[in-house]
């Protein structure tokens, strides 16, 4: 007897439905790119392979409005020997064409060097794919330079912005009235145990609303997570945060009457459905806004203020990247173990110019 659809998890359903999405997103693609898709199954996550797919549509849709040979092609139409005919220049052009370029909708996307990388990185993907199976002779993506990313300082929250920001979820609304206070009071005890789990784990936006009422366990103070990838990993929190994710639980969390299909969520909207990632990602902008206004503060930075302060305490590298599921410690070294900015500010007053 097959599986009703409100017996799946979170993420379970979630992969049911990227996997249709990628369905569809393949039939708006060349026919033979589906040989790529089900080649990369296996190391690749929905999602990933969602985001592959809207990449490579821009490669075609590039050639069809700006290669001459291809401008009265339709996407049925392309073939791996049109790939073949590609030369280095062609590739070098589309680069260049990411920069600024409409999309289906006529509206103009502009792409920083981490997009521009992501879809140069796709197409060499899916043209190496090929080229390995000698599907193709040649593949001209190897002989054109990738761009360059520059290093960005990482935004975090200072820990007096953090006792801030906490503080006014908390208090923030005592002057509100009417409609507005209404609305605060309903989604206080929430926004708090949201905002302190994020702080005090480091977890994802993606992990966080994929939570289940039966994943918190207070006994061991740990919540089970559905990590990247699929893996579910026991993550431990403080008592602080505990204190938090109870004054919801027992409250707000317990007078809920949630819609079908979302009874087992722990974060429910307003509208008794389980929170989605953008409904998180807006909610921690309005809070950091009014906080800490110079900083553009999402859930992914209250993940890195997480791990800095998680290395800061304890100097451990490997069991930051473990605690925030990096499954490359180089990837948690590059974020979190390089210099300190207080020993960096060390520095302004460590070389004397003039004595004085």
């Amino acid at each position: 007897m097959s599986e009703t659809i409100s017996n799946k998890t979170y993420h379970e359903q979630k992969s049911i439905d990227n996997t249709l999405k990628l369905r569809n997103l393949l039939k708006t693609l060349p026919p033979f790119a589906k040989d790529y898709f089900r080649a990369v199954e296996p190391t690749t996550s929905a999602r990933t392979r969602i985001s592959y797919a809207y990449d490579i549509r821009v490669f075609f849709h590039f050639l069809m409005q700006c290669n001459p040979l291809y401008k009265d092609y339709t996407m049925d139409r392309f073939t791996l020997q049109d790939l073949e005919r590609l030369q280095p220049v062609d590739i070098e052009e589309y680069q260049e064409y990411l920069k600024v370029y409409d999309n289906d909708a006529d509206r103009q996307i502009t792409n920083t060097e981490k997009g521009l990388a992501r879809k140069m990185s796709a197409l060499r993907s899916f043209y190496g794919y090929f080229y390995k199976r000698q599907a193709i002779s040649s593949n001209p993506t190897l002989l054109v330079d990738m761009p360059k990313l520059h290093e960005k300082a990482i935004i975090r929250l200072d820990t007096d912005e953090v006792a801030k920001l906490l503080d006014y979820v908390e208090h923030g609304g005592d002057d509100l009235t009417g409609q507005r206070r209404a609305y605060y009071e309903k989604t206080k005890n929430r926004d708090l145990a949201i905002l302190t789990l994020l702080l005090g784990t480091g977890i994802r936006v993606s992990e966080c609303v994929g939570l289940d009422i039966q994943d918190v366990d207070f006994k061991n103070n740990g919540i089970k997570v559905t990590r990247k990838g699929g893996n579910e990993m026991v993550v431990y929190f403080s008592d602080e945060v505990a204190d938090a994710l109870k004054g919801y639980l027992y409250t707000t969390r317990k007078a809920a009457l949630p819609l079908p299909g979302h009874e087992n969520a722990l974060f429910l909207s307003t509208q008794r459905k389980r929170m989605g990632v953008q409904a998180v990602e807006n909610m921690v902008k309005k809070y950091a806004r009014e906080v800490t206004p110079n900083k553009k503060i999402t859930p992914h930075k209250l993940r890195s203020t997480y791990g800095t302060a998680l290395y800061r305490e304890t100097g451990d590298i490997y069991l930051v990247a473990d605690v925030l599921g990096h499954k490359d410690v180089n990837t948690t070294k590059k974020h979190y173990a390089a210099i300190d900015e207080n020993r960096r500010r060390k520095a302004a007053g460590a070389v004397k110019l003039r004595e004085i």
